[in-house]
């Protein structure tokens, strides 16, 4: 309810908190009703997208937004990017036809160890019908989307770097291999991440990494943990609009 007056008392004025923002959206499932709590029904999804763009936000690649973080980027504008994690079939079914329909790109998050093995998740055809239309961009999830937390506390330091180092480049590697994409960015499993996680992706050859933590990015995060706002069904399109309104800009 909060988010809603907050949304209601901003759209009446007409006045954004910030005249240039990148918000980062994150989904996980889809369909035609919410069957759980990480479902977003298409009719929400589109009529977010619908209010999105009816007050002046433009929904650009995610390349497109992590490089307009830079400080000598200078594109203004009130961008918002599109990801979906863990490369769920639903992504097929129910988003895919969405975003052609609605013309928007979208980057999927995927855990390799799950593509045409696990029966919630997507084929490796299916990843490439989607890309082949270049709405869809690939991202890694890590290999097969881990704890790190629950690794740390199991392992020696010396296995425990091993790991990591193949959570992070074997996705990469066979990403390249199924599809033929150069894979720049990775999101964390459940948002986690610390310093040393960070500078491991950054070794591993990302150019950037995402979290969560229900907020905008701006040039003053950490390139290696952008905040995104996590949607549910729960969240319309009046809250969603609230909570991107709320800040900060995009620039330092």
């Amino acid at each position: 309810m909060l988010d809603y007056l907050v949304a209601a008392s901003l759209l009446a004025s007409g006045t954004p908190a910030s005249a240039a923002s990148c918000s980062i959206l994150v989904y996980h499932r889809f369909g035609d009703t919410a069957a759980d709590s990480m479902t977003t029904t298409t009719a929400v999804f589109a009529q977010q997208l619908t209010q999105l763009r009816a007050h002046g936000y433009r929904i650009v690649p995610l390349a497109d937004l992590v490089a307009s973080l830079s400080p000598d980027h200078g594109q203004a504008g009130k961008l918002i990017a599109i990801t979906v994690d863990d490369g769920h079939r639903s992504v097929f079914f129910d988003l895919f036809p969405a975003i052609q329909r609605l013309s928007v790109p979208v980057t999927l998050f995927i855990y390799p160890s799950a593509i045409g093995n696990a029966p919630y998740a997507l084929t490796w055809a299916q990843l490439r019908s989607m890309t082949a239309s270049k709405l869809v961009s690939i991202g890694a999830h890590t290999y097969w989307h881990p704890d790190f937390r629950v690794e740390r506390g199991r392992l020696t330091p010396e296995a425990y770097a091993r790991f990591v180092q193949f959570q992070l480049t074997r996705p990469r590697a066979v990403l390249q291999e199924r599809l033929g994409v150069d894979v720049a960015f990775l999101a964390w499993p459940y948002g986690i991440s610390d310093e040393a996680l960070r500078r491991a992706a950054q070794d591993s050859g990302y150019t950037a990494a995402f979290a969560l933590g229900n907020r905008n990015a701006s040039g003053k995060d950490p390139r290696y943990a952008l905040p995104r706002h996590m949607l549910v069904d729960a969240v319309g399109g009046q809250a969603l609009l609230a909570r991107i309104a709320r800040g900060p800009a995009c620039t330092p």
